[in-house]
C-alpha cells in the first residue's frame, strides 16, 4: 500500500479577509474531495487571508494511479482557484 501526500501553496491575490479565504478554500476543498476522494487539510498560513498551504492524502496499491490523481488535482486546482500555485510538493510513504 502506498501514501500518497501532496501540498500546495496557494497565493489568493484577491482574497480580502479570512473570512472570503476560507470560502473560496471551502469550495475547493469540496469539489476535490468529492471528485478525487482525497482527505483535505489547511496546513499552514491560517492566519494570512492571501495565502495558503493545503494538502491531500490517498492511498493506491500502484504509485502510477497516484501520480496521475495529483496531476489531475493541480490542474484542477490552477484553473478553478482564483489564485496561483505557488509551490507543489509530493511525497510518497
Amino acid at each position: 500500500m502506498i501514501i500518497g501526500f501532496l501540498s500546495l501553496e496557494i497565493y489568493i491575490p484577491y482574497s480580502h479577509s479570512l473570512k472570503e479565504k476560507r470560502t473560496r478554500l471551502s469550495g475547493l476543498r469540496n469539489r476535490l474531495k468529492n471528485r478525487y476522494n482525497v482527505a483535505f487539510a489547511e496546513l499552514d498560513y491560517h492566519k494570512k487571508w492571501q495565502r495558503t498551504t493545503i494538502g491531500m492524502v490517498t492511498l493506491n496499491n500502484q504509485k502510477k494511479i497516484i501520480e496521475s490523481l495529483f496531476s489531475k488535482i493541480i490542474a484542477d486546482t490552477e484553473k478553478n482557484i482564483d489564485g496561483h500555485i505557488i509551490e507543489h510538493q509530493i511525497h510518497y510513504f
